[in-house]
């Protein structure tokens, strides 16, 4: 019997500080606590999500960098984290660098893809937490990806930049990748007591319709404060309104993926 393959995420948008990490961070530590095996890939250099997984980002000498130049193999590079059912694949600086080094290499976008696709890799969900800009990273994430999740802050200008994306999308789409599919958007840092947040989001559901996930992510100290312990919010304070909302967001999650298998 074929081992079923994992379905794969990009959480990704050009603008940066609009809880893209911190998204893939704690639905990844959500869909683990259910018991789901869980990749979380690392393309951004900075490194935050390896290290709100209370991994150094330069703690291995394998990872996503020695990945995507072929000089490891992914299953060689994967960290096993604190969490149960949770892996990751470590970010490093060297990722600065990469897109320069892969626009010299034949099929630089499929670097990714076809490290994801090594048979012993046994998961059921990756996520891909992409850097702030659309270079050769991104470009490896979406064509490596089923669907993209954009996280949406809920503030002015909110829209900026997203419109870029979307047809960043589309054209991996047309050229790498034919299946890619806009899985949700999710509205971040919402703020109930300003009214900046009501319109930004009235203009997202106006703007994207029923692609924008019920669950929204509201401002929580306690958000910011977790990558500091080296946990997700999920762990430093399960009972935080930050917390509470990625749990929500996962269980929307899955029920999406379900009715989505369903009809496909």
């Amino acid at each position: 019997m074929n081992k079923k393959s994992a379905r794969v995420f990009s959480i990704a948008n050009q603008k940066g500080g609009v809880g893209k990490t911190t998204t893939a961070v704690n639905l990844a530590t959500a869909l683990s606590a259910l018991r789901k095996k869980v990749l979380l890939v690392d393309l951004d250099a900075q490194g935050n999500a390896t290290v709100s997984l209370g991994l150094s980002r330069q703690g291995k000498a394998q990872n996503a960098y020695t990945v995507l130049t072929g000089q490891d193999g992914i299953k060689n590079s994967v960290q096993e984290t604190k969490i149960p059912y949770l892996s990751v694949l470590p970010s490093c600086r060297e990722l600065l660098g990469l897109d320069i080094e892969l626009a010299s290499v034949e099929r630089p976008q499929f670097f990714l893809k076809d490290a994801l696709q090594a048979p012993e890799l046994d998961y059921d969900y990756v996520f891909i937490d992409c850097p702030p800009a659309v270079g050769m990273l991104t470009i490896n994430a979406l064509t490596a990806s089923d669907a993209v999740v954009v996280p949406i802050q809920c503030e002015y200008l909110a829209l900026e930049g997203v419109a870029d994306l979307i047809k960043t999308i589309e054209r991996v789409k047309k050229n790498f990748n034919t299946t890619l599919d806009l899985h949700g958007i999710l509205l971040t840092m919402f703020d109930g007591r300003s009214k900046l947040s009501y319109s930004v989001a009235e203009d997202v559901k106006r703007f994207f319709g029923e692609k924008v996930y019920d669950s929204f992510i509201p401002r929580n100290v306690r958000i910011p404060e977790a990558p500091s312990h080296g946990k997700p919010v999920l762990l430093y304070d399960y009972k935080c309104t930050g917390a509470q909302a990625y749990i929500r967001l996962a269980a929307e999650f899955l029920k999406r993926e379900k009715g989505l298998l369903k009809n496909g």
